[in-house]
């Protein structure tokens, strides 16, 4: 067992864990954050994809204690109280989902795609970088489409500041 100390959607936590647990399994049984999925626990799906120190991961591919002193943001961290992040408004508005398995992890994704292109995203651009993603039900359309309204309104320069 070791001790992690972590901040995580702004909150600073501590655990005894075993060696062994991923940070998806930390996430979701430690502290109760089950936005974050277990799809495949190969990292091929995307589906458990959080922000470590802003930059985006697949949890079931790190185990907890190499997060310790790390900031981790899951999906329920990105909405500030009622008002959602502009990449869950957009995957709202355009119907960027279905069933809703993938979803957390395409917007955290798409999060970090647009935070990774300022120069601004193609569609072409989109698809590529959402490769380690995978969505069994939508066929992606609506989800770039998502993607794209999100990177503009989060260009604005408002947005850009936070």
């Amino acid at each position: 067992m070791s001790e992690v100390k972590l901040t995580v959607n702004g909150r600073e936590v501590s655990r005894d864990v075993e060696d062994r647990t991923l940070l998806v399994s930390f996430l979701r049984e430690e502290l109760g954050l089950t936005g974050t999925h277990v799809g495949c626990d190969t990292s091929q799906c995307g589906a458990c994809t959080v922000h470590v120190d802003g930059k985006a991961v697949k949890s079931c591919t790190v185990f907890a204690v190499q997060m310790d002193g790390a900031s981790v943001t899951t999906i329920e961290g990105l909405a500030s109280g009622a008002t959602l992040h502009p990449m869950q408004e957009a995957f709202r508005n355009n119907h960027g989902l279905q069933c809703g398995f993938c979803t957390p992890g395409m917007i955290m994704m798409g999060v970090d795609i647009v935070k990774r292109h300022p120069e601004g995203l193609d569609d072409t651009t989109i698809r590529k970088e959402l490769e380690g993603n995978i969505c069994r039900c939508t066929g992606y359309h609506n989800i770039v489409k998502a993607i794209s309204a999100a990177a503009k309104e989060m260009s604005t320069p408002a947005m850009a500041a936070e």
